[in-house]
């Protein structure tokens, strides 16, 4: 193997692998990993027995391997690459982390979090603040959320929901959803002209549904007559300020309801900006539906936080492809990564 000058201005980035058994995702992909190391970057992959992409194809991308969680050790100038959450401790944390911290709405556990920065000294460059000058993020899984949350409640209502849920390429998801054409469901698309939006109508059109679609106008005023009158409900908003709930407890008791599933795609339950406050928990690979409501007007919910995890290569490619080149600008000036570090700033008050 041709050896890689790494050029000292280049950031160190080093990969962790995640805690999460249902995780499969990667934030940087192979051939995205070859593309870091023949501009000069260092590239550090930890080991992964769950990683949609085998530790080998990093290897012959020229990145050096470690073992899985060795990041704690690495010398303080690696920025540690992840997506999900770290393994709850109270260790100080030094580095410089870039992943979805989801710490500052108020969400559980995250003071503990951000407290663990400011005693080690470390940052965190949360990849929701990786954003252009308008708010808008510059890299992210949304589409494939909306994707994935569409497609599973489509097949739950149509009793085609196998669980646990496994890992799947969009070819055998696309299959699934075109299995049974003749139903007459009724869906809602909340947010849908956004990433999750754009997700979620991309899997009712392969399903043959013609949904609903309703964005910033539609939500200002509200019609909650309308909303409860639909099969199923996707709610691909992400909220960044408190605001009326598009679904409240006392809506569910509501006589006419047909609405019997839920599709969160957002999964903001432990903030204040939740859309949706009539449920109190995340769903689960293993059990994707929790009942609400049951009796004759059953109401069930899905609300997974990884569900671009179920497609693992298709939603980490198109994630690393947009991820990549600000990789690149990791170590300098960029005003992405500035933004970033002064919402870590604003949160921790450092």
């Amino acid at each position: 193997m041709t050896e890689i000058v790494v050029m000292q201005d280049r950031a160190r980035l080093w990969m962790r692998s995640e805690i999460r058994p249902s995780e499969r995702r990667a934030p940087i992909v192979p051939a995205d990993a070859q593309l870091l190391t023949s501009q000069g970057f260092e590239l550090t992959v930890e080991e992964s027995p769950q990683r949609a992409f085998p530790v080998s194809a990093y290897a012959a991308a020229g990145c050096r391997i470690m073992p899985a969680g060795s990041w704690a050790a690495a010398p303080t100038d690696q920025f540690i690459i992840g997506l999900k959450e770290l393994r709850t401790a109270a260790t100080p944390l030094a580095h410089r982390h870039v992943y979805f911290g989801h710490a500052y709405k108020g969400q559980r556990g995250s003071a503990q979090l951000l407290g663990r920065f400011t005693a080690g000294g470390g940052t965190l460059l949360d990849l929701e603040s990786l954003t252009d000058p308008d708010g808008r993020r510059l890299a992210a899984f949304g589409f494939w959320a909306g994707y994935v949350g569409a497609a599973l409640a489509v097949l739950h209502a149509r009793g085609q929901l196998a669980v646990p849920l496994r890992p799947l390429a969009k070819q055998d998801l696309d299959h699934a959803l075109r299995q049974t054409r003749d139903d007459h469901l009724r869906v809602l698309v909340i947010g849908a002209l956004g990433r999750c939006g754009s997700g979620a109508r991309s899997a009712l059109e392969a399903a043959a549904i013609t949904p609903l679609c309703w964005d910033l106008a539609e939500t200002r005023q509200l019609d909650r007559a309308v909303l409860l009158d639909q099969d199923i409900l996707v709610n691909s908003v992400l909220s960044t300020d408190p605001a009326t709930p598009f679904l409240r407890p006392a809506d569910l008791d509501q006589p006419g309801r047909r609405l019997s599933l839920v599709a969160d795609v957002s999964c903001d339950v432990s903030s204040e900006c939740n859309a949706l406050p009539i449920y109190t928990q995340t769903t689960t690979w293993r059990h994707p539906v929790r009942q609400l409501r049951g009796g004759e007007r059953p109401l069930g919910i899905i609300a997974i936080d990884n569900l671009p995890s179920l497609l693992p290569v298709e939603a980490s490619t198109d994630f690393s492809a947009q991820l990549t080149p600000y990789l690149m600008r990791l170590d300098g000036a960029a005003p992405e990564w500035q933004r970033c570090e002064r919402a870590f700033r604003q949160a921790t008050g450092v």
